[in-house]
């Protein structure tokens, strides 16, 4: 099977009672196989299940990493898109707060084509990537809709050879298909063509 990032030949990595991944030793990536995604209608009803209230002190620190870092890089006189800002828009509720000018998109909750046709200073994708089917698609996507000098900055769990899979928490959301090692984001941001990145606990910085 080819890794839906980087299309190298991917081996089988793990398979549980209804599920099977596979690990890409290019870009060191996993990723579910596509037979087990489920639904668009199925994906939809997940998200709507989560609690995500944007005045919740919890979920709004649960963001601030990537709220704090926007805030030190750039000014309310920049522009900004949440994407996959879904069920609650917190760090569009947080930055706008603050007089920061961003908008949002979600394929679900907030599916507006017409902030896809402009560009911005900065891109927040919190615990979005995870969830990507076509992650080169996506990430050449989020790379094309920034300025130049712009930032993306994406938070997600990431993969490590050395934790146990089989008793990973993060692989057993139905909706999490691809998920990361912090070598992946090297591998994207130099066949994506990022300038450079950084990774800082979960998030990573992509700049271009």
């Amino acid at each position: 099977m080819k890794c839906p990032l980087c299309t190298s030949e991917a081996n089988h990595f793990y398979t549980d009672k209804k599920r099977e991944f596979n690990f890409c030793s290019n870009c060191f990536a996993v990723f579910l196989n596509p037979k087990n995604y489920i639904s668009e209608a199925e994906e939809k009803k997940h998200y709507e299940l989560h609690n995500n209230d944007v005045n919740d002190a919890g979920y709004q620190q649960f963001v601030s990493p990537i709220v704090d870092e926007i805030k030190k890089d750039f000014t309310p006189k920049h522009k900004g898109l949440d994407f996959g800002s879904g069920t609650g828009p917190v760090i569009t509720k947080m930055l706008n707060d603050e007089g920061f000018s961003i908008v949002e998109y979600d394929p679900f909750f907030a599916n507006n084509p017409k902030v896809l046709k402009k560009k911005y200073n900065y891109i927040a994708c919190c615990e979005v990537i995870e969830h990507f089917h076509h992650p080169y698609k996506e990430f050449k996507k989020l790379y094309d809709l920034l300025l130049p000098g712009g930032k993306l900055y994406c938070k997600t769990d990431f993969f490590s050879e050395k934790n146990n899979f089989d008793t990973w928490y993060y692989k057993n959301d139905p909706t999490h298909v691809f998920f990361y090692h912090p070598k992946t984001m090297e591998w994207i941001s130099k066949n994506i063509g990022f300038s450079k990145f950084y990774v800082d606990g979960r998030m990573t910085v992509f700049e271009k």
